[in-house]
């Protein structure tokens, strides 16, 4: 069962943008990531919810999308994101989140698949611009941004030839992602 879920837990970068993801969701969602393991039991994270258009509009133009689609600037109106969470390290507890954040995404990650949700780790933002633009207090520094929504794309895992991991789209718009053999990342069975 858990490996299903992992199976569909894919990064979608396309959505169905008028499916609504509730605060009621967002909020399970981060509690989902509260209640997983943190490093040395810190619990530094926090968390900025957006579900509203006037929001997501002013977060969507902070990020940079999917840096192996050259040619693709981005999902276009109404295939954006219903929804983000954007994750916050607050340095007024640690100045360092180890693992933690690692851990977070993945849980709201996998909770949002279980719900029918899909989403994607953004790492491209101009987080300056951002934090100043939403009014982040300074002792929140941004991390990543998760989008989220109803998957409205293919996302299918291809046996990754000679080294290369790059993600390609062919001409249906099916989002191919290399992944590397089980006997290539075990390194003494």
């Amino acid at each position: 069962m858990l490996k299903d879920l992992i199976l569909k837990t894919r990064s979608y970068r396309r959505f169905y943008q008028e499916h609504e993801i509730t605060t009621a969701v967002l909020r399970s969602l981060v509690d989902l990531a509260r209640i997983s393991a943190s490093a040395r039991n810190a619990q530094p994270l926090k968390y900025f919810l957006s579900n509203t258009p006037e929001t997501n509009r002013i977060i969507f133009s902070k990020l940079t999308w999917a840096g192996f689609l050259t040619d693709w600037p981005g999902p276009e109106e109404g295939e954006r994101p219903s929804a983000y969470i954007i994750v916050l390290l607050d340095t007024g507890i640690a100045d360092d989140c180890y693992c933690d954040d690692g851990i977070a995404y993945q849980s709201i990650r996998l909770g949002a698949t279980e719900k029918g949700l899909g989403g994607c780790v953004v790492a491209s933002v101009s987080r300056d611009e951002l934090k100043k633009e939403l009014d982040i207090p300074e002792k929140f520094n941004i991390l990543n941004v998760i989008a989220l929504g109803k998957p409205k794309e293919t996302v299918v895992l291809e046996k990754m030839e000679n080294g290369n991991y790059e993600y390609w789209r062919d001409e249906n718009e099916v989002h191919h992602v290399p992944k590397r053999s089980l006997d290539d990342i075990i390194i003494n069975y």
